[in-house]
């Protein structure tokens, strides 16, 4: 019976030896991705910053004026990405590092989110708008920017306002407020079909080729397409928008120590009025990389805003 309960122990232990040596070489070896995102969520992201010795901004390629690549590759600029730089600076001098560097990582209207929410990127400030469902998932800065989406098409198109697009083609961006708007009205306004692009770029193109008669976005963005035509007389951006958002900066949820470091520098820059200046020089002057002038004025909502910071989504 004793040599029996032994045999039996034996094998067991076998058994459990082999079974940990089989979740072991089945276990994918963990991106450093990953590993940022554990980091981040095990501990605030100051002292993941801190630790690392880096800071990762996301960025957009394609959203103009805000973020976006212009003439460097490597080399994001805009209106957000200059008010990130202010953040960046804030945290050099709330962690005492003169020498922090700066990552980017590259992000769009899909993956932007998870990215953030995950850790690996720090800090989105690009075109996204703050709303109650992304509030689930991450936290917004103060806002910097209100829109309403509006509608860019061709002058002689015909098209005026959403009501003049029965039976045609749409074209709007995936992963967008303005998508999940335009596709729950879609059947009442008698919209012919709703097409989702990539990008703000490629949608522009889709509307550039005629495989659609009209592209719904946030009307500045739509400013900075049209910036980027061959011929931007030939395009007009018209109809009431539906719905008037405005654009934060989005961090990890519940990560209070760097949303303040992030508001607070963000309202420094409104409460020194250095916010006119960088306004002027992306909205009122020549931009790259065609150095077209948007003339896009400040609107009286958005000097309410920079008057009285806050992170609420209207």
């Amino acid at each position: 019976m004793t040599m029996q309960r032994n045999l039996s122990a034996l094998f067991c232990a076998s058994a459990l030896a082999l079974s940990l040596s089989a979740c072991s070489d089945n276990k994918a070896p963990a991106t450093d991705a990953a590993s940022t995102g554990a980091d981040a969520s095990q501990s605030g992201t100051l002292d993941k910053i801190k630790k690392s010795g880096t800071i990762v901004l996301g960025y957009r390629d394609s959203s103009i004026p805000f973020s976006y690549i212009a003439d460097n590759p490597n080399q994001p600029v805009g209106y957000a990405h200059d008010l990130q730089l202010k953040v960046v600076e804030a945290v050099k001098q709330k962690l005492n590092m003169p020498d922090l560097k700066v990552r980017y990582n590259l992000v769009t209207s899909q993956n932007r989110i998870p990215l953030v929410s995950n850790g690996t990127v720090d800090l989105e400030c690009g075109s996204t708008t703050n709303n109650k469902e992304r509030q689930q998932q991450v936290d917004f800065s103060v806002g910097f920017f209100e829109v309403g989406s509006r509608l860019l098409t061709a002058t002689d198109s015909g098209v005026k306002d959403f009501a003049d697009l029965k039976g045609k083609k749409l074209v709007t961006t995936a992963g967008t407020t303005s998508e999940r708007y335009i596709r729950q009205h879609e059947k009442e306004l008698g919209i012919g079909e709703v097409i989702s692009a990539k990008d703000h770029a490629e949608s522009f193109l889709m509307l550039q080729s005629g495989r659609a008669a009209a592209f719904m976005m946030d009307d500045i963005l739509l400013a900075g397409e049209k910036s980027k035509a061959k011929d931007p007389n030939k395009w007009h951006i018209v109809g009431t928008a539906p719905i008037q958002e405005v654009y934060g900066c989005m961090l990890r949820k519940g990560d209070t120590g760097f949303k303040q470091v992030v508001d607070d520098a963000i309202k420094a820059t409104y409460s020194s009025g250095e916010i006119n200046k960088m306004y002027n020089k992306w909205f009122e002057q020549p931009i790259p990389p065609k150095n077209i002038n948007l003339n896009f004025a400040m609107s009286d909502q958005l000097k309410a805003l920079i008057a009285n910071p806050h992170d609420r989504d209207q």
